[in-house]
């Protein structure tokens, strides 16, 4: 799922193309993607676009009179920008936006269509698709550990969780919490002040060092091969690879469709933590700590 530094990325490059120019034309190729529209969405069209701006992981389109193309890219979706000049797009893609300056383009990998285009009049309705956490850059260390210890999870869980910090997903929090040198298994109403102090610098500083880093790949280009695995990623897609820290193999956790990147000697103490599905398959077989895998 494209996070913070991603989306960051996409809203500059579209603001260097489409802001102040006119949307002419609008095709949306599936039905299940629009899923709010205040009117047709053809109404969007030969609008002026007044802004773009990211809201957690979702894209902001502004145009006049008040009205706004909300986008949800959610694990497969990505954007395309096409020049004038350049092949237009066939029905593979979900939706294409055609403006004076080129063309944008929506697509989706794989077969489920999980991404979302909500077409809504007014900044209440935006605000309403907001899920109600908050930028980890308007926090100070007190704020961000009082949101933190307001409810009792893992740091996993507290950092990806939308409702609390805005636009942390299964990658980055991977390497906030490496960098932190903290157990995603930690909970979070036990943590202590120094160890709250080197969460939220490590959330800081991983976010923007990798907005920084994608902001360079991009350069003047449109932002490509938009992945939750980069090279130069500490742990996170790196399972049985070595720590950069300390040359641990990178251990994991899976659950569901995700899984949790994370180094034992540097994040908790030298415990293997336990995989729901291995760790009940090999029972006493389990590795308890690293030096046993070792």
């Amino acid at each position: 799922m494209p996070e913070l530094p991603d989306v960051e990325v996409y809203v500059e490059s579209l603001e260097r193309r489409i802001l102040g120019a006119v949307l002419n034309r609008s095709t949306l190729n599936n039905p299940f993607l629009l899923r709010t529209a205040v009117s047709p969405i053809a109404s969007a069209e030969g609008r002026r676009i007044v802004g773009v701006r990211r809201m957690g992981k979702r894209i902001v389109i502004s145009l006049e009179d008040d009205l706004h193309l909300v986008i949800h890219l959610i694990v497969a979706g990505r954007l395309k920008w096409l020049t004038k000049n350049a092949r237009q797009p066939g029905k593979s893609a979900l939706a294409v936006f055609e403006f004076d300056t080129g063309t944008l383009v929506l697509t989706e990998a794989g077969t489920q269509r999980r991404a979302s285009l909500h077409f809504v009049s007014g900044e209440s309705a935006v605000q309403a698709l907001h899920a109600g956490g908050v930028e980890i850059f308007e926090l100070d260390r007190a704020s961000f550990g009082a949101r933190l210890k307001a409810e009792n999870h893992t740091l996993k869980r507290s950092l990806t969780d939308p409702a609390i910090f805005s636009g942390i997903g299964n990658a980055y929090s991977d390497e906030i919490l490496h960098r932190a040198q903290l157990s995603p298994v930690a909970m979070s109403t036990k943590l202590s002040d120094a160890e709250i102090a080197r969460l939220f610098d490590a959330a800081c500083t991983t976010l923007r060092e990798w907005t920084e880093r994608l902001r360079l790949e991009a350069a003047v280009g449109f932002p490509e091969k938009v992945t939750a695995f980069r090279d130069g990623m500490a742990v996170h897609g790196r399972f049985g690879q070595p720590c950069p820290a300390c040359g641990s193999p990178v251990q994991r956790i899976v659950y569901a469709r995700n899984e949790t990147n994370y180094c034992a000697r540097c994040q908790t103490g030298g415990k293997i933590l336990a995989d729901r599905a291995l760790s009940r398959l090999l029972k006493k077989n389990w590795p308890r700590s690293i030096d046993e895998l070792e």
